[in-house]
């Protein structure tokens, strides 16, 4: 047997070997080391190779799926070894035959098709990868996303700048390339930075000439023509997912569609940055509570909350598609008791896809067909509701209701005379199908109750035979029939005279096991019977499958349609119950927000009975001039992140095809969405905090077009003040004049405010704040203007810094504006006359400009130091402190 396992072990390297060995999957050596520390299961010893002892530990057939799961999460691959031959026929051969076992799959992080190993509202993406050269050198890079377990198969193409941003949008669960590929250092860099699993793979599957062939093979294509344009690496990704899928499925084949084409400008770009700062799909500590997709799932189904997640991943860029699902939104809104009827009957359909797809490998199960029985019933029950509203159907509920009932609708009345009420986890276990329904399966299961019967008459009689009470008859598929008693009781039946009837078969941890002539015997006529029903059963769940798998197209289209009808019924529920409205989105420049809110955090405080204030938001340009630039001005804790990031969400929602939180909302599609919020180092990099804003700023700079949306918050802040300031303020410039995107900036380079007076597209904002009796108050709300403080001694108060320390503060900051009076901007527009890149006017005319700059800068600080000043609202102290910064400031102006 340990020659067979090494042999079988030796052709699987990298995973750890799943051997059945009767009611158990054992592992052996490294594995089972690996394993019972990762599983914390007993590490024990058994036999000996090469003169050592050989680690030996094992986990239950019946509960492997919930092991399997552990060790996928922990990052391993398991190989599933198991017999392919009775253990009858093995001894049939004689001497020290072994059964034959095979590994009958690889279980990896991407190929996982079992219900306890998936999460139900998210994808499980394969992403395969593969490379094309290009004139000059370059190479474009084809990625195929693959779900197994509901046969989902797309392709695009990325040049090697978007291939990150690309990764992030399918967010994998596993990685797989040819090792040419792997071995590049710049794909190395991109790979380790996804934190995905990644598998290469060996030459033959990045074969150029064999990708077409095996394409066409799997899917019994004589021409690719009939699937697109797809491009050579598109064509050779895809040939890689397929070789992979067929390497660990041994021989089964997943329920896979053809390949459909995605082109990267079909949807909105964000890079993998911006989905972080964004917590579009999972918070910055990883988790789903929190992140945008929990504050706005309201789906009702697993492949609803699916497309939810597709979606928000991947908003549009094509107006007349994002107007479409805009539409069907916006019919359940409107009709609040048809939305009530489908989301009940919704309720109701489980996951057909991936009950489909687990039939199609041949690991379904009885419950697997209930869930296609009652999916289906649920499709068609929609199919005839939708078209009884009042209004006319939107174009995409039309085409989902007639694709919900393409399915044969007499599949779901087979299948619901054929199952039983209480249906088993798998198929082997037998009596799921329903009596009465196939006239043979009733006489076979007869004769095996009748037997039960008697077996349940011998145990009677054997507790007296043996004077115990705790006797206990079973079965299980290795051993057969035995009776087990405990191990005080077995140690009395291997002594006369009971060792004459009983023979021992096993010793247990707590029991011993035992078997008689009788029992043998009853066992063989027994066994008849129940394995005639049991492969009568399997005879019919393979007639049942094949009629579900004979409809897979209809099946996968009305799986589609269920998923899609939940999806805007779900955020036709969240726009009716948190009052959002409906956008205007369109191929102009256009950004106009009215009163709009952060929809988590608004979330977040309706939870709590608070109320979120709403902002507006007014950034809309014209084509060839570019749009507006915000400059967000205020203290810390205001509430500048949260302005920023709200209004980006507002531009995920509504290109996604969502209503929106906000009273109004005009949004000319953004292309590119790009974010640098937050501070955060990556020391296993060599990267600091600074550099990490650098690196993420320069990527901004370098991408972002007019038809992008920019959100950038404090840039510069994590170095040396000037340094900061020069580095915020030339990237200010350059957004204006270069990028010409969209912007929000907020800053706490208060000197920055005065660009507006250079840059024609350029506004300042301030939140609104007040001071009362020396502590602040944020009032949350945005409005025009630059903030004349930061309040950072007063934040500090409020996070709890000891009072000496605040009070010191005071003093310090006091006595600092007392001795420098001179602003920031009135040194910098003396010292670095304004527009000095490329794009800037001429020399020649530089200075005097940049005298009148000084001169205009002093009177407009020296009016706007006044026009801040509120006596009804200052303490003797602030008097005081203004009266000396007026001073300084007419000082300064003569």
């Amino acid at each position: 047997m340990m020659a067979q396992y090494l042999e079988i072990k030796a052709a699987n390297p990298g995973s750890l070997l799943f051997y059945r060995m009767g009611d158990f999957y054992e592992l052996f050596f490294e594995d089972a080391e690996i394993a019972a520390k990762a599983l914390g299961i007993v590490l024990t010893r058994r036999g000996k190779h090469a003169g050592q002892d050989i680690p030996m530990c094992g986990v239950p057939v019946e509960r492997a799926e919930d092991y399997l799961n552990r060790l996928i999460g922990q990052g391993h691959r398991v190989a599933v070894c198991e017999q392919i031959e009775d253990p009858a026929e093995a001894r049939k051969r004689g001497g020290k035959s072994v059964v034959r076992r095979e590994v009958v799959r690889l279980v990896t992080p991407g190929t996982i098709t079992e219900e306890l190993l998936l999460d139900p509202a998210r994808a499980n993406c394969l992403l395969a990868i593969a490379r094309a050269p290009q004139s000059g050198g370059d190479f474009s890079y084809g990625l195929a996303a693959v779900d197994i377990s509901t046969g989902a198969f797309t392709v695009c193409e990325a040049s090697q700048t978007a291939l990150e941003a690309e990764i992030a949008r399918l967010d994998p669960a596993e990685i797989v390339a040819p090792e040419s590929l792997v071995a590049s250092p710049g794909f190395a860099r991109i790979a380790k930075e996804t934190q995905r699993p990644l598998t290469p793979l060996g030459r033959e599957a990045g074969e150029r000439q064999s990708a077409e062939l095996r394409i066409k093979d799997y899917f019994g294509l004589a021409t690719l023509d009939g699937l697109g344009a797809l491009s050579r690496a598109e064509i050779a990704a895809a040939a890689v997912a397929l070789f992979y899928i067929e390497r660990t499925q041994f021989g089964a084949r997943p329920a896979l569609g053809l390949p459909s084409r995605l082109g990267r400008d079909a949807h909105m770009e964000i890079d993998a940055a911006t989905r972080a700062n964004l917590e579009l799909t999972r918070t910055l500590a990883g988790g789903r509570e929190g992140s945008l997709i929990a504050a706005i799932d309201r789906t009702v189904t697993p492949s609803g909350g699916r497309l939810l997640a597709e979606r928000v991943s991947a908003p549009l860029t094509d107006a007349p598609a994002i107007l479409r699902r805009l539409d069907a939104a916006a019919f359940f809104v409107d009709d609040p008791a048809l939305r009530k009827n489908v989301r009940a009957q919704l309720k109701s359909a489980p996951d057909l896809a991936r009950a489909l797809s687990r039939l199609a490998l041949g690991r379904g199960g009885p419950r697997d067909l209930a869930a296609l029985r009652d999916g289906l019933a649920a499709a068609h029950a929609l199919a005839e509701t939708l078209p009884q509203s009042s209004a006319a159907l939107p174009e995409e509920l039309a085409e989902a209701g007639a694709a919900a009932g393409a399915a044969d609708p007499t599949l779901a009345a087979r299948l619901g005379s054929a199952l039983a009420e209480s249906l088993p986890l798998h198929r082997r276990d037998g009596e799921f199908i329903r009596a009465a329904y196939d006239g043979a399966l009733d006489e076979l299961r007869a004769l095996r109750d009748e037997s039960r019967q008697v077996i349940a008459a011998l145990q009677a009689r054997y507790c007296d035979m043996a004077e115990t009470k705790q006797l206990k008859l079973k079965h299980n598929h290795f051993l057969g029939y035995f009776i087990e008693v405990p191990q005080a009781q077995g140690e009395r039946l291997l002594k006369p005279p009971y060792d004459a009837i009983f023979a021992h078969r096993q010793t247990m941890a707590d029991a011993m096991r035992f078997s008689t002539r009788e029992l043998a015997e009853l066992e063989a006529k027994i066994s008849s019977a129940a394995d005639e029903a049991l492969a009568r059963e399997q005879t019919i769940f393979d007639e049942l499958a094949a009629l579900l798998l004979a409809q897979e197209t209809e099946i996968k289209r009305a799986a589609h349609a269920l998923a899609a009808i939940d999806v805007a019924a779900g955020l036709a529920e969240l726009a009716a119950a948190c009052d959002w409205t409906r956008p205007l989105v369109d191929d102009s420049l256009a950004f106009e927000i009215e009163a709009g809110r952060h929809p988590v955090v608004e979330a977040a405080l309706r939870a709590s009975g608070r109320v979120f204030v709403g902002n507006d938001c007014a950034l809309s340009g014209l084509a060839g001039r570019g749009g507006r630039i915000a400059v967000v001005t205020g203290p810390n804790m205001a509430g500048k992140s949260t302005y920023l990031r709200q209004n980006a969400l507002i531009a995920v929602l509504a290109q996604m095809g969502s209503f929106v939180p906000a009273a109004r909302a005009h949004i000319g599609v953004v292309d590119r969405l790009f974010s640098r919020v937050g501070a955060s180092d990556d020391l296993a990099r060599g990267r600091s905090t600074f550099m990490v804003e650098m690196v993420e700023t320069a990527a901004i700079l370098n991408q972002a077009k007019e038809r992008s949306l920019v959100i950038l918050d404090e840039i510069g802040r994590g170095t040396a003040t000037f340094d900061g300031l020069s580095i915020a303020w030339a990237v200010m410039e350059h957004l204006h004049e270069k990028n010409r995107a969209r912007a929000l900036f907020a800053t706490h380079f208060h000197e920055l405010t005065q660009l507006a007076k250079r840059l024609d597209r350029l506004d300042n904002l301030t939140v609104r704040v007040t001071d009362w009796n020396g502590d602040v108050v944020f009032l949350h709300e945005i409005m025009a203007g630059a903030a004349d403080r930061s309040y950072g001694i007063q934040v500090a108060k409020l996070a709890g810094l000891p009072g000496p320390v605040v009070e010191r503060a005071r003093n310090l900051l006091a006595e600092f504006e007392a001795a420098d009076r001179l602003s920031h901007v009135d040194r910098l527009v003396a010292d670095l006359p304004l527009f000095t890149m490329s794009f800037a006017a001429s020399s020649a005319t530089q200075a005097p400009a940049a005298d009148s700059a000084i001169a205009q800068a002093q009177d407009d600080a020296l009016g706007e130091a006044i026009d801040a000043i509120d006596p009804d609202e200052l303490s003797p102290r602030a008097a005081i402190e203004a009266l000396y910064r007026l001073k300084q400031l007419r000082a300064e102006r003569r």
